[in-house]
């Protein structure tokens, strides 16, 4: 889908650099910068004891996969040059610096522009370009979940503190999705106009948005504190999660509780709940709700989630087991559909990946290791035209990895 179009990615972390992950799979060339000593700081998670020793860096290969590295120091005159260079013959240049630090490099949106008018320059930042707090950084758990309300909407009441997101890079994941999607669109603007646009997004934004239903309903109805919910008193008792005997959930979401209300109530061996006079209706298991659920709770909890897997099989409404992380790359249907790839690290090491969540022509996409730090720095500056000797005298003086 993107094969000819060559990336320059100045960013670290998970957010923006995973957008430039999923470009590669969909054919984009994409050129990691990193500094020839430090490299992106994730890599560091090793030596810092986050990523067993000898294990594969996971949290470093799921947002650069494919791409390829290039050791610069871009705070030299001689980094700097051979990076707009690369920008000349580049389509986007992708980066999460911030705008000071953008600034004093000489990398911001009329520098880069000054090399390459035809590019699509990309920001992804914590809180947005604009504003008080433009130049200040930011994290998923910060601005995505915390600052977007999702975090107190999902933290029951009982609780005397708030959760934290399901698992590390949540939001940032999902935030790379989406510049990926509108590094796209923007690619096809310049197609049809001729016309090169910048793009930009940040946590904040993409917090709001994932929570925009819960944010217009609290406005429209002026509620100061979202209504929460635990599997004891969820008021539709067939929109709910139950624990079964084995300790594991099964997640039942049947908005339209009067169609599949008897055919859950009979699924789950009591029958006699159809005509069970509190829960004759929607609006009387809404009313009596507490005892709806109770009484679903302690069906569920007479079998175990492999048993209650096969005696729902058939069930018309929608349902299903709830997952844990390590179980997700056997599901049938996440094997059935490719969504994810078995790869092995630069050392030899297998693991696996999970695949950009969009597939074209049926297949899922190119998935490849990360780069070691500087990989491709000799490969990319030959494709520039340096010679050996010019490339071995820019290493030694520390222009280059």
């Amino acid at each position: 889908m993107m094969s000819g179009v060559r990336v320059v990615e100045v960013a670290a972390w998970t957010f923006v650099p995973s957008a430039g992950a999923i470009l590669t799979e969909w054919g984009a060339d994409v050129l990691k910068i990193e500094h020839p000593e430090t490299g992106d700081p994730q890599r560091g998670l090793v030596t810092s004891g986050l990523i067993p020793d000898g294990s594969v860096n996971h949290m470093f290969e799921l947002p650069n996969r494919g791409k390829r590295s290039v050791g610069l120091d871009l705070k030299s005159e001689q980094g700097r040059e051979l990076l707009m260079k690369l920008v000349a013959s580049a389509d986007v240049f992708l980066t999460n610096l911030r705008p000071g630090a953008r600034r004093r490099l000489g990398i911001d949106v009329e520098d880069v522009r000054a090399h390459n008018e035809m590019i699509i320059y990309v920001r992804g930042s914590a809180a947005g370009q604009h504003g008080p707090e433009a130049d200040r950084g930011g994290y998923d758990q910060t601005h995505f979940w915390g600052r977007s309300g999702a975090a107190d909407t999902v933290s029951p009441a009982q609780l005397d503190f708030t959760l934290t997101m399901p698992g590390p890079g949540f939001g940032d994941v999902i935030g790379g999705l989406a510049l990926a999607g509108a590094i796209s669109s923007a690619l096809f603007h310049r197609e049809r106009t001729g016309e090169a646009i910048t793009v930009d997004t940040s946590l904040l934004a993409l917090g709001a948005w994932a929570m925009g239903p819960t944010i217009a309903g609290a406005h429209a109805y002026q509620i100061k504190e979202y209504p929460k919910h635990t599997p004891a008193d969820a008021p539709n008792p067939l929109v709910n999660s139950y624990r079964t005997a084995d300790g594991r959930s099964i997640s039942l979401v049947m908005l339209e509780s009067d169609r599949f209300w008897p055919e859950l109530a009979t699924a789950v061996g009591r029958p006699e709940l159809i005509d069970d006079p509190r829960f004759l209706s929607h609006a009387d298991r809404m009313k009596n709700n507490i005892a709806c659920c109770a009484e679903l709770a302690a069906a569920f909890a007479t079998r175990s989630l492999e048993e209650w897997m096969r005696a729902l099989k058939d069930l018309s409404g929608t349902w299903t087991p709830v997952r844990r992380p390590i179980e997700v790359p056997d599901d049938p249907q996440v094997t059935a559909n490719g969504y994810i790839a078995d790869l092995e690290d630069a050392d030899g090491i297998p693991f696996k990946l999970v695949s950009a969540p969009v597939q074209f022509g049926e297949r899922p996409g190119d998935v490849r290791r990360a780069p070691r730090h500087g990989e491709h720095t000799d490969e990319v500056l030959q494709e520039l035209g340096l010679s050996m000797d010019e490339i071995i005298e820019l290493k030694v003086g520390g222009a280059v990895l």
